[in-house]
């Protein structure tokens, strides 16, 4: 399957909703990111979780949205070539992307998109692939990374759950930091720590965990170096 007929965009509440709780939530998110390697600033930044259901996707658009609306030029890579998400809250389609730039069908120029957030661009998943995995190993996945640090300020990737399938390790190795995103009680502790150290053992760079949803009079999440 490919994605993509156009539907409804789904809300990024850090545009849409600016003056929300969970909107300065992102925003004080975007604050301890970069504050978490003044001597080193991450310019690729990996957002995983261990399953599936713990906000990842949610938390990459927003806190992409967030660097763009300070200023950076940022972009936003949908990894995720299984259950692709990033096109929805953009209202964009996935026919073409990632999968197919890594297969060299397609270029860079001809996979990305502007949206219609000032500064903010989407390089979507594309047509889901027999191999994730082995294409985000590969040699071009490397040159593309390369090649985004050129063109961008910040290079943000959501990518799939850890304990699901290798990807997010596989990916984790290349990028500068690994954001990863916890569900408030839902997340078992013994699966955070499984997938974390699956992370480590590819010699990830792990900034820190968001525990997402917790309750709402405090804040959308919380943020651990």
């Amino acid at each position: 399957m490919t994605s993509a007929t156009m539907m409804k965009r789904r809300a990024i509440i850090t545009i849409d909703n600016p003056a929300s709780v969970h909107a300065e939530a992102y925003r004080t998110l975007r604050t301890n990111v970069q504050w978490s390697s003044v001597e080193n600033p991450l310019q690729t930044l990996l957002v995983t979780s261990a399953e599936q259901g713990a906000g990842k996707s949610t938390t990459a658009v927003n806190l992409a949205a967030a660097f763009a609306l300070m200023g950076k030029k940022t972009v936003i890579v949908d990894a995720d070539m299984r259950r692709p998400a990033q096109h929805c809250y953009f209202n964009k389609t996935n026919r073409t992307g990632l999968s197919n730039l890594l297969k060299g069908q397609f270029t860079l120029s001809q996979t990305i998109q502007e949206t219609h957030i000032e500064g903010l661009s989407l390089l979507p998943s594309g047509t889901i692939p027999h191999n994730p995995a082995e294409l985000l190993a590969g040699q071009r996945m490397d040159e593309l990374l390369a090649e985004l640090k050129q063109q961008y300020e910040f290079v943000l990737l959501d990518t799939t759950p850890v304990l699901a399938v290798t990807d997010a390790q596989v990916l984790g190795a290349k990028v500068d930091g690994v954001l990863f995103v916890l569900q408030c009680r839902s997340t078992k502790r013994e699966s955070a720590r499984k997938a974390i150290a699956q992370l480590e053992y590819m010699h990830s760079n792990v900034i820190g965990t968001v525990l997402n949803r917790t309750k709402k009079k405090k804040a959308a999440y919380r943020y651990e170096l």
